[in-house]
């Protein structure tokens, strides 16, 4: 099959999985992916998984998992959600995303199996869940040694929790998807906690102590065994370098000194412990240092403080809640000396448009409100109204095309930085979906890396 002939078949593929339930919806139960997965052979339970949950950091902490174990030499599968531009990039294998030949394999082997499962439950199977199972069967398929399982949604009820983990990761807890996951950070905890597997290893970021009450007394529900950060494992000191840190991290089994991350703000750094700490428990013993040096310094995170633009300077970020955008806004303000920053922020309507827009506005000096090609989208108007408690007219500009509103932006700091001594920069954020379409543009526009 010629490559035309594989991406048409591609968009085919992506098309039928679009009709399906979409991702952002989901029912509490696991029965159609069971009944999925108990047809299809039971493939998740082929190779030994390590299974992350939590708000914000969960497909970066992902990567680097990823990353260590390939260094220590084992053959890696990673599913993450959502993508950025294609759809193939959720299911990795060796690092690389899936193949389009893989894909198309892949999607055949379980296309008889998804009209069986939809034929005899009261909803079809959803678009999460057909990916999820297409990963597991890809997993198989192309074997790998370990797979590294990011949750799409909660825990509990998520699609990926039919895994029998060998180390659940539970990163920061926040507010986000709230009409399902509950109205307080407690209820949230709880249905998170849900992926902590019997006698298993659990891998538990710094969280509120609220959260970490929840989160320990799962533990002991299922006898499993923890690893806190700040207690068995934390970030030593770190240290802002050209390109990124230098951190120094306590894991669970010894230390290590001076590694150099190439990503920026301090919640880089705990997603770094993170990961050490999970490989760790997973192995069970201390990683070589040079071998976490070296995985360490590969790191790349698209669209998570990503600097695709030089002069000007941009910066991508795909802060979603609260708890995103108030990490970005800290990195911003703590690690780069702009004068002012342009921020481009187009959102989804069912978020905290509001709480995002506190935290964007410690960062932000100019808004242009602008939306995104989700069905979602927050209309740019309404944005900018939202935008008002946070920002002073003369602050926000109403520019309804992302493309329209990240061209503006690019103008605006270019002219600005031809005539005066300071820096401005751009910052476009507010969705996954505003980072993918971004990277996009700035692609067709040429960007400088």
């Amino acid at each position: 099959m010629s490559s035309a002939d594989n991406l048409a078949k591609l968009d085919a593929i992506e098309a039928a999985l679009n009709k399906r339930w979409p991702e952002n919806k989901i029912e509490p139960t696991l029965e159609r992916i069971s009944a999925l997965v108990d047809a299809l052979g039971s493939p998740q339970l082929s190779y030994p998984t390590i299974h992350l949950a939590g708000t914000n950091g969960k497909t970066t902490t992902a990567r680097m998992i990823d990353q260590l174990l390939a260094n220590l030499g084992y053959r890696v599968g990673r599913y993450t959600s959502p993508h950025l531009e294609s759809f193939t990039e959720r299911i990795s294998i060796k690092g690389e995303p899936i193949t389009a030949a893989q894909m198309i394999t892949t999607y055949d082997d379980i296309a008889l199996y998804l009209d069986l499962i939809d034929s005899r439950q009261p909803h079809p199977i959803s678009y999460f869940e057909a990916l999820t199972a297409m990963a597991f069967v890809a997993f198989a398929e192309f074997p790998v040694d370990i797979a590294v399982i990011e949750a799409g949604l909660g825990g509990e009820w998520d699609a990926t929790n039919v895994v029998a983990s060998q180390v659940s990761v539970m990163t920061p807890i926040g507010f986000d998807h709230m009409e399902y996951l509950g109205n307080t950070l407690t209820e949230i905890a709880q249905t998170k906690s849900g992926i902590f597997k019997p006698e298993s290893n659990v891998v538990l970021a710094a969280q509120s102590s609220e959260v970490a009450k929840v989160l320990m007394a799962q533990v002991a529900k299922v006898s499993a065994i923890p690893f806190r950060e700040g207690v068995e494992f934390s970030v030593k000191k770190r240290s802002l370098a050209v390109g990124g840190q230098l951190i120094s991290l306590k894991g669970i089994y010894g230390e290590v000194d001076d590694i150099y991350l190439p990503l920026y703000g301090d919640h880089q750094a705990n997603n770094a412990a993170v990961a050490l700490a999970a490989v760790e428990a997973f192995a069970g013993v201390k990683i070589d240092e040079e071998l976490v040096k070296d995985a360490f310094s590969k790191i790349k995170s698209p669209g998570r403080c990503e600097i695709v633009y030089k002069d000007p300077t941009v910066i991508i970020d795909a802060a979603h809640n609260p708890h995103g955008a108030s990490a970005i806004a800290k990195t911003i303000n703590s690690e780069f000396d702009f004068e002012m920053v342009i921020g481009v922020v187009a959102v989804l309507a069912d978020k905290d448009v509001a709480g995002i827009l506190a935290e964007l506005s410690t960062c932000v000096d100019y808004l242009i409100a602008t939306q995104n090609n989700s069905s979602r989208a927050m209309a740019a108007d309404e944005l900018a109204k939202i935008a008002a408690s946070y920002f002073k007219p003369e602050q926000i500009e109403v520019i309804t095309d992302l493309n329209g509103a990240i061209t503006y932006a690019l103008e605006k700091a270019t002219l600005s930085n031809q005539v005066s001594e300071g820096v401005l920069s751009v910052l476009i954020t507010g969705s996954v979906v505003t980072a993918g379409s971004a990277r996009s543009i700035l692609r067709r526009l040429g960007a400088n890396k």
